[in-house]
């Protein structure tokens, strides 16, 4: 008989929701969410407090991290970086918006599925450098684009990332969501290969770039429909 298993330090999750959608302070979510699961998992106050403050001291350099790199590119666009990107595609005559958004979704999607997953990013490629080459390569065959049109290239640059990187790296065999499976189902006693796992990630990778690309070419579509009215 195998022990049945508790699902009530699940409420962390849901405190995590409940906090984001209240659009409350991430910090203090983390930390409730932190506190709502020990307790639930009848963890000793003393020990759940040694948890936190363990975990606070492996990551109190993450934020030194991840702001150098958002400097780096703040001072990059200062200099002209956006500019640049949107010269550069304004000189190649046959570039659309969907085209080259389709050519980094396939760029971000094969790097993803070897591990490189830090090649992109919204941060550090979307806004900076994606967006603007797109909102360039429409502004060279229509002129001055609307402001609905333009948001919709941004958001359309933006749902390439998402879609490149969360798809392609399911296909990488050390990707933490498969190493996690894998860690779950031999502890139910179902032996599972990661390689394998990861090779029948390949067919949803190539569906999601079919279907996206499909998404891609019809925003060239209706930009051209909405040119054509105004």
């Amino acid at each position: 008989m195998q022990s049945a298993v508790k699902l009530w330090p699940l409420l962390g999750v849901a405190v995590v929701i409940l906090g984001f959608l209240l659009r409350a302070n991430p910090v203090l979510v983390v930390v409730a969410a932190c506190g709502v699961t020990g307790l639930a998992a009848a963890m000793p106050v003393v020990a759940l407090l040694e948890s936190l403050g363990a975990a606070f001291v492996k990551t109190r350099n993450l934020p030194l991290i991840l702001l150098l790199p958002v400097a780096a590119i703040g001072l990059l666009e200062r200099f002209g970086l956006r500019e640049r990107a949107q010269t550069a595609v304004a000189k190649v005559r046959s570039a659309t918006a969907g085209r080259l958004l389709i050519v980094y979704l396939f760029a971000r999607e094969t790097s993803a599925a070897v591990g490189l997953t830090s090649l992109g990013g919204q941060a550090s490629m979307v806004r900076p450098l994606v967006a603007p080459m797109a909102e360039a390569a429409a502004e060279t065959r229509y002129g001055s684009l609307p402001d609905k049109l333009r948001h919709r290239i941004r958001a359309m640059s933006a749902a390439t990332d998402n879609v490149g990187l969360f798809f392609g790296e399911d296909i990488f065999v050390a990707f933490g969501a498969i190493v996690l499976m894998q860690t779950i189902l031999q502890a139910e006693g179902i032996a599972v290969d990661p390689l394998h796992m990861a090779l029948w990630g390949i067919p949803t990778a190539i569906s999601a770039f079919i279907i996206h690309a499909w998404n891609l070419r019809r925003l060239d579509a209706h930009i051209l429909r909405e040119m054509a009215k105004a």
